[in-house]
């Protein structure tokens, strides 16, 4: 019924936003969301698609932060993506990415590893350039295997080209989201690989900075730990959503929710419903 996470051209996906919710449509979606990192560039592509297709599309939205050691991502739904400070505020990020992606090109260049910048440009094509764009070069470049390969040697953190680069702390970033009108969501919580314990205690602290949800459904997200996930969102009152984190055909073996290998209960849907339709939103079945 829906997919909350999904990643275009305008990232570090293989699909343009019109194509994912095309794609939605024969999944038989009603709810979507295009959630590029950093960037809402892709935003009135998908919302023109899905009055073309019949489905639902939310604005959203994919932010890496940090809070005091802890680095993780949030996703951002149903926000006025025309909001000025949320736009100047992502403009700061690309900034800071295209830096970094710089400098990376430059270790890498020390490393004998000749790469012009214009190349990693022409891949991202659509929209803004990050780490995945130079690791898919390597691989055509068969300087790796794969794109796992180019992060675990070269690009991830540890790996020897690696560059830090400015994130919002998930004050600034909520405080971001809900100018904009938006919510904010703790995006694969089970990709932290915390103990259950200290996660809880992490998203307790994250209710108190104004977090409103957990994506609890998430292809890798499964039997007790869905089920703990769902008692820590339950525990906390925070809404639960589920996404595919779909980046097409980046990534090998992985699908759009809807599928026989993923998929996202009907009771999210009504849980998003009831939450919007009790606030000034409004989330229908096309």
């Amino acid at each position: 019924m829906l997919d909350l996470h999904l990643h275009s051209t305008f990232s570090d996906g293989t699909y343009r936003p019109r194509g994912l919710v095309e794609l939605a449509r024969q999944r038989q979606l009603q709810l979507v969301a295009v959630t590029d990192h950093d960037t809402v560039d892709g935003t009135a592509e998908a919302m023109a698609a899905g009055r073309r297709f019949g489905v639902r599309v939310l604005s959203g939205l994919e932010l890496s932060v940090y809070w005091q050691s802890y680095h993780f991502h949030l996703l951002a739904y149903d926000f006025n993506w025309q909001d000025r400070n949320l736009c100047s505020g992502l403009q700061e990020l690309q900034d800071a990415r295209e830096q970094r992606n710089k400098k990376i090109v430059q270790i890498l260049a020390g490393l004998g590893i000749a790469i012009d910048y214009d190349e990693v440009r022409t891949i991202s094509a659509d929209g803004q350039t990050g780490r995945p764009h130079i690791a898919r070069l390597l691989v055509g470049k068969k300087v790796v295997a794969s794109i796992d390969q180019a992060f675990e040697r070269y690009l991830r953190r540890g790996g020897c080209a690696y560059v830090p680069r400015f994130l919002y702390t998930v004050n600034q970033a909520i405080a971001l989201i809900h100018g904009a009108g938006g919510v904010a969501v703790l995006a694969h919580p089970g990709q932290l690989a915390l103990p259950l314990d200290e996660l809880e205690h992490l998203v307790g602290a994250l209710k108190e900075c104004g977090l409103d949800g957990i994506e609890t459904f998430y292809p890798t997200q499964k039997g007790k730990q869905l089920r703990q996930l769902r008692a820590l969102a339950h525990h906390f009152q925070l809404l639960e959503t589920g996404g595919s984190d779909y980046h097409g055909d980046l990534r090998p073996g992985t699908g759009m929710a809807g599928g026989p290998q993923f998929s996202i209960p009907g009771e999210v849907f009504l849980g998003l419903q009831h939450r919007w339709n009790g606030a000034h939103h409004d989330i229908r079945e096309p």
